[in-house]
């Protein structure tokens, strides 16, 4: 079994260099930290909101963008705040719709080199930029009461299994995640059941973390009905 020798390391990179990277590392902690304040400080009173996820490069003129403008605005009219990711694409539909009904409109931005910039219908009071993408979401999943997944890509499937997995391994309260668009998310979920629940790598309770649907109302719809069942509380 290879161990990690510090000496060896320093001394092919050269002592002075080796100290510069160790201080870097530890002088990160600080940016960390500033980001998990900054978000806690300014999310915990934004009070209940579901978080929209979808792709950042989907087109005002789709489909997808429409239903997800219409997706917020139904949660604002059922008194939720909406949380996206602040960029373009599915993220600036739901920050539209929102901000069109009248509610509350949250960006958490990610300082990305390509695609992201924050989307002009957000509460300038409720944005937020991050450089880290771990730190996001840990604000996604701490001040969100449920996920509305719509199409998108490696990101928002990234999004979407953290927070199955935090649910089903009970590091996480129990929300309603919802996949909007049948034809989209089939082949996925197909291919889950023919392969993870044949190979008893998951439960076929695990299933009933998510739901699939095809509308805006019917993705609202779950949100509504869960918390007339169950009362609001923190996440963890």
């Amino acid at each position: 079994m290879n161990t990690f020798d510090e000496e060896k390391v320093k001394q092919a990179m050269g002592e002075q260099t080796w100290n510069e990277i160790k201080a870097q590392d530890s002088w990160s902690i600080f940016k960390i930290m500033s980001e998990f304040v900054d978000g806690f400080e300014t999310l915990s009173k934004i009070g209940p909101c579901v978080s929209i996820f979808g792709s950042a490069r989907t087109k005002p003129n789709h489909e997808f963008y429409q239903i997800a403008v219409d997706t917020a605005y139904l949660l604002t009219k059922k008194g939720f705040g909406v949380i996206t990711g602040g960029g373009p694409g599915i993220m600036e539909a739901a920050n539209k719709g929102a901000q069109a009904a009248g509610g509350k409109s949250v960006g958490l931005n990610i300082e990305l080199t390509f695609e992201q910039h924050a989307n002009p219908y957000i509460d300038q009071d409720k944005l937020l930029s991050f450089d880290h993408f771990f730190v996001r979401k840990v604000m996604f999943m701490k001040y969100s009461q449920g996920y509305i997944v719509m199409p998108g890509g490696f990101g928002t499937l990234d999004e979407m299994f953290e927070a199955i997995t935090l649910i089903q391994t009970n590091k996480l309260v129990n929300f309603p995640i919802v996949l909007v668009k049948k034809a989209y998310w089939s082949g996925l979920v197909d291919w889950i059941k023919q392969n993870l629940l044949a190979e008893n790598n998951i439960r076929e309770q695990d299933l009933e973390i998510f739901q699939v649907v095809d509308t805006a109302a019917e993705a609202v719809e779950i949100i509504d009905n869960f918390y007339k069942k169950y009362a609001l509380k923190p996440n963890f």
